[in-house]
């Protein structure tokens, strides 16, 4: 991925049954989304990627 990472492949990307849409749940604050939306090529620190099969392999 190069150091860019997609919201599509975080763990904090979840489905909102009532909104019918994804989105992030990670609690930001504004200054948070405002360094975000100036530097769009950062990368997001809350930023956590989503392996379903990690619980698969502890077992």
């Amino acid at each position: 991925m190069s150091g860019q990472y997609s919201c599509e492949f975080c763990s904090n990307y979840v489905y909102d049954e009532e909104y019918e849409e994804y989105a992030c749940v990670v609690s930001m604050d504004e200054d948070d989304l405002a360094m975000l939306m100036q530097f769009k090529k950062a990368t997001c620190p809350y930023f956590s990627y989503g392996d379903e099969y990690k619980l698969a392999r502890k077992q």
